[in-house]
């Protein structure tokens, strides 16, 4: 077994000691604006400190919860909700970005729900506004994939669970989200660009994870919350503040609706 696998069965050892259960059937990798969710998708039995397990780092963006936990859902699935999402820009590596999701495959899950907060590339989809991941580019110019390791990403975002989504919210829309690395925001002409491209939402995070959950066998759902417009679309700057803001006032409807969908996978 090649070493950040092996890490992450470390990981999963750890966490099922910690926490006393064997297998995990869904995770959720929490982003801006998120975090609430976790409190309404069932009762917390277990929270660990992300540092305490092999492989997690501290959080380090303002807005991220720093814990494992373990959650008891009303239909009586077992959900690891991780709080501590690791960025390309942080400098640790793309093994350390994608730890979590080969975690969350170690501890049995099947499906992994992976959330954040971006900006839009279009003026009439306001910050505020949940939007289903469809597809995605990946700007970032890395693979968390090494060596000959062919995989194909047609569908890799879920249709059955953006069908679901669909039918508990029907009024949400869907979109591509592009990554870039950061942590600088993107320019005018960069949002041009992606939007020329074929991009309704840019940001910093999900595609490198999305493309490691495929690999390990994952069934992929993703959800951006939209915190502010992409740089040109506003005549506002752009600012982490905004970001957090945004979240804060979306956050009831957000987590709300995650966690009928998260009853429904």
């Amino acid at each position: 077994m090649s070493e950040p696998f092996a890490l992450a069965e470390a990981a999963a050892e750890f966490i099922s000691n910690e926490t006393g259960v064997d297998v995990h059937d869904v995770a959720l990798v929490l982003g801006s604006g998120w975090a609430a969710a976790a409190d309404l998708i069932g009762q917390t039995t277990a929270s660990i400190p992300a540092t305490d397990i092999p492989g997690f780092t501290p959080p380090g963006v303002q807005g991220h919860i720093g814990t494992v936990r373990s959650v008891l859902t009303k239909e009586g699935k077992r959900a690891l909700v991780l709080g501590a999402r690791t960025h390309y820009y942080e400098g640790r590596g793309v093994r350390s970005v994608v730890h979590g999701v080969r975690t969350a495959a170690a501890c049995g899950a099947t499906a992994i729900v992976l959330t954040n907060g971006c900006g839009s590339t279009h003026e009439e989809v306001r910050p505020g506004t949940p939007v289903l991941i469809k597809d995605h580019l990946n700007f970032t110019g890395v693979s968390p994939l090494e060596g000959a390791t062919f995989v194909d990403l047609t569908d890799l975002y879920s249709p059955r669970i953006r069908d679901i989504a669909r039918r508990v919210d029907p009024t949400l829309g869907e979109g591509v989200y592009a990554q870039f690395p950061g942590p600088h925001y993107e320019t005018p002409a960069e949002v041009r660009m992606a939007r020329t491209l074929g991009a309704d939402l840019v940001g910093m995070s999900t595609v490198l994870e999305a493309i490691a959950a495929r690999h390990a066998g994952l069934e992929v759902f993703g959800m951006s919350l939209v915190t502010n417009l992409g740089a040109g679309i506003s005549s506002q700057p752009l600012s982490h503040a905004e970001v957090l803001e945004a979240g804060q006032a979306a956050g009831p409807r957000i987590s709300r609706l995650l966690a009928e969908i998260i009853a429904g996978i």
